[in-house]
């Protein structure tokens, strides 16, 4: 069947021009526009070139990490949300202990020809894992967007939280508390996210405090619940009258383990999370912490995906978003002997 420019242009309410560019992989079209061009190919009846034949199904891989950590379905909603109004369906690949492999959720991905990947606190978020995965998908020309877990090493556009100053943020509030011996109960100390959170929490000790030797104050840990409590019982153990958690879900171990030594959250110590999941308001005490601007990161790594896919290129760099504290009841002023010390 002969393509006609003229009724393809009809049919997707564009100019011929428009049904040109996107046939011919120009930029300077937006990505539903694009879209609606190479669905009218299909309902047409026409055959995509062969170079656009692989975006058919309209489909855009989406990997988390997990769904039980509340802050990864936040993802997942918003950034589907946003492919569904640009007229994309997102496959939703997620990771559990000894199950499927990023590498294998890649290939399969791959396979059933998506137009892209987002990839959210991925392999690449591992300081110590191999960044060629990234790189070799980079090379072929599919559009990925990573968010978390900055690597200067992957040339590709990132979307991250600036952890550091979220950190720098928490210890300056329990501070102007009264606060002197402040813990930092991170995640495991190989990952990117955890690396800066423990940046900013040094800073934040020297700036608010003039504290430059911390080092028994933080401890790495697992990002779980059990993780949370064992960091919290040995931080209190060595004087700490407040905690900065590298999540909620370490937060809510960490107010286990104070009421495991007899003591209460937050007249005797207190405790911050990190991300403001969908549930922190509603624990006991409600949680203070740093909210992790998760609408604005997912919407941002639409964008970017989108940009790639309709052939303009996305910044190869880092776009930092600010994180917000929210204060809330699981934290208080130093007990008085402490503050006093």
């Amino acid at each position: 069947m002969t393509m006609r420019l003229a009724d393809i242009a009809a049919h997707a309410g564009v100019s011929e021009a428009t049904v040109s560019r996107v046939l011919n992989g120009k930029p300077g079209v937006a990505a539903g526009t694009r879209q609606a061009v190479l669905t009218t190919l299909d309902v047409l009846g026409y055959e995509r070139p062969a170079r656009l034949r692989s975006q058919r199904a309209g489909l855009i891989g989406l990997i988390v990490p997990e769904l039980s950590n509340p802050i990864f379905p936040a993802f997942a909603q918003v950034i589907e949300n946003a492919l569904a109004l640009s007229g994309y369906a997102a496959v939703l690949c997620t990771m559990t202990p000894g199950g499927i492999r990023e590498d294998d959720y890649t290939e399969l991905l791959l396979e059933r020809g998506v137009a892209g990947i987002i990839f959210v606190n991925g392999e690449h978020a591992d300081s110590q894992s191999d960044p060629s995965r990234y790189t070799r998908l980079i090379d072929r020309g599919l559009p990925i967007v990573l968010i978390n877990g900055f690597r200067s090493e992957i040339r590709g556009p990132f979307i991250s939280n600036d952890d550091t100053v979220s950190l720098e943020m928490a210890v300056a509030h329990l501070a102007a508390l009264g606060h002197r011996r402040i813990g930092l109960a991170a995640g495991q100390s190989r990952f990117v996210p955890s690396i800066r959170k423990t940046e900013g929490f040094r800073r934040g000790m020297q700036e608010q405090l003039g504290a430059t030797d911390v080092d028994d104050l933080i401890v790495n840990t697992l990002f779980t619940v059990e993780g949370g409590q064992a960091a919290a019982q040995e931080l209190i153990d060595r004087g700490a009258t407040a905690i900065c958690c590298g999540s909620d879900i370490i937060a809510i171990g960490a107010i286990r383990g104070v009421r495991q030594r007899g003591l209460r959250v937050p007249e005797d110590v207190s405790v911050v999370g990190f991300d403001d999941s969908p549930m922190t308001a509603f624990l006991d005490p409600p949680l203070t912490t740093v909210r992790q601007p998760v609408r604005e990161m997912g919407l941002a790594a639409v964008a970017n995906l989108l940009e790639e896919i309709g052939g303009t290129r996305a910044p190869r760099a880092e776009l930092l978003h600010r994180p917000e504290l929210v204060v809330r009841r699981s934290t208080a002023p130093a007990p008085v002997a402490a503050a006093s010390r």
